[in-house]
C-alpha cells in the first residue's frame, strides 16, 4: 500500500468511531429532554367547587350620604351707619348679646348740639305759625266785615277788594310758615336718626363672634364694627342628585354627625329643597334644621348627612 492508501485507511476508522459514539449519545438526549425541568415546571391546575353566591346588600348601605356646612339663618356683619370716633364700648368678642343690645357708642356731641339748634328753630318757627295764624282770623274778620258794608254800600268797592287781598296775603303767609315748619321739624328727625346711627345694637340675640374696634378708633361709613352670629337653630346646607326630586320633601327625617365626631348621631328635618336642579351639575339645593340639643355643634363645621328610608 503507498502512502495516500494509507491515509485513506485511517480517515474511514476515525469515521466509523465517530459514528457509533454519535449512536450511543443521541437516545441519553432523548431521554433527558423529556423530563420536566426542576424548578420551572408548572403548577398544577386546582379546581374549586365553590359556587359563587350574590352580594349580600348591608344595613344602611343604600343611604345616600353627603357632606355640607353648618349654618345659622342669622349671622352678619354690623358695618358703620356714619363717620364717626368710637367713643364708648361695652361687649368684647364672645359675649352673648341680646336683640337690641347696646355694643358701643360713637361720639354724638356735634349731632346732638345740631339736633338741639333744628329743635329749637322748630319750636320758633311754630311760634311764629300761630302768630300769622291768629293775623289770618283777624283779616278774615275785616274781609268779612268790608265786603257786608260793600254790599250794604257803605264802603267803597276798593275798601272791600284792599280787606281781600290783605286776607289772601295772610293766609299766604300762613302756609309758608307752616311749610317752613315742616322742614324744620324733618331736619330736626334727620339729626334724630343721626344721632340714633352712633348707637351700635344688636340685631338679633347671639354672640359676638368678632369685634373690628376699639375706644378712640376713626371709622368711616360701611367700616365693619362687629360680627354677631346666632347660636341656633343650627342648619345644614348640602345638594342631592336630582334622582331625590320628589323623594325628598319639607319635614323629611336625616342623620346628622359632624366630622369631628362621627359617632355622636344628631336628628334633622328638611326645611327647604330648591325648586330647580342646578343644570351643570344635575343636583338640588337642600337645607335642614338640627333637632334637640347641639352643645358639640358649631357654626362653621362640616357635618355629613343619611338619608333615612326617604319617601
Amino acid at each position: 500500500m503507498n502512502y495516500w492508501e494509507v491515509s485513506e485507511a485511517r480517515h474511514q476508522k476515525m469515521r466509523c468511531g465517530a459514528c457509533a459514539i454519535t449512536c450511543l449519545i443521541l437516545p441519553l438526549l432523548t431521554a433527558c429532554s423529556s423530563a420536566p425541568t426542576p424548578g420551572i415546571a408548572a403548577p398544577p391546575v386546582q379546581r374549586s367547587t365553590s359556587v359563587a353566591k350574590p352580594s349580600q346588600q348591608l344595613p344602611g348601605q343604600s343611604d345616600f350620604i353627603a357632606s355640607g356646612p353648618l349654618v345659622v339663618e342669622n349671622q352678619v356683619d354690623l358695618e358703620a351707619q356714619r363717620d364717626g370716633v368710637v367713643s364708648e364700648g361695652f361687649i368684647d368678642t364672645g359675649s352673648p348679646v341680646r336683640a337690641g343690645q347696646l355694643l358701643a357708642k360713637l361720639d354724638r356731641r356735634q349731632l346732638t348740639a345740631d339736633r338741639d339748634a333744628a329743635a329749637a328753630k322748630a319750636r320758633s318757627i311754630a311760634a311764629d305759625v300761630k302768630n300769622w295764624e291768629a293775623a289770618e282770623k283777624v283779616a278774615k274778620t275785616d274781609f268779612e266785615r268790608n265786603d257786608a258794608m260793600w254790599k250794604a254800600n257803605i264802603v267803597s268797592r276798593e275798601v272791600a277788594d284792599h280787606a281781600k287781598y290783605q286776607y289772601e296775603a295772610v293766609q299766604f303767609e300762613v302756609e309758608r310758615e307752616r311749610e317752613n315748619l315742616k322742614y324744620s321739624q324733618n331736619t330736626e328727625k334727620s339729626l334724630e336718626l343721626e344721632l340714633e346711627k352712633t348707637d351700635i345694637v344688636a340685631p338679633f340675640a347671639g354672640v359676638v363672634a368678632r369685634r373690628y374696634i376699639h375706644l378712640g378708633q376713626q371709622v368711616s361709613k360701611n367700616d365693619r364694627l362687629f360680627w354677631i352670629s346666632a347660636t341656633g337653630p343650627l342648619r345644614l346646607k348640602f345638594t342631592l342628585p336630582e334622582s331625590y326630586v320628589g323623594r325628598v320633601k319639607r319635614g323629611t327625617a336625616l342623620v346628622v354627625s359632624s366630622v369631628n365626631t362621627p359617632d355622636e348621631l344628631h336628628s334633622a328635618k328638611v326645611v327647604m329643597v330648591s325648586p330647580l336642579v342646578d343644570p351643570a351639575s344635575d343636583t338640588i339645593d337642600v337645607t335642614a334644621e338640627l333637632q334637640g340639643q347641639t352643645k358639640n355643634l358649631r357654626s362653621g363645621m362640616t357635618a355629613n348627612i343619611r338619608l333615612q328610608n326617604p319617601q
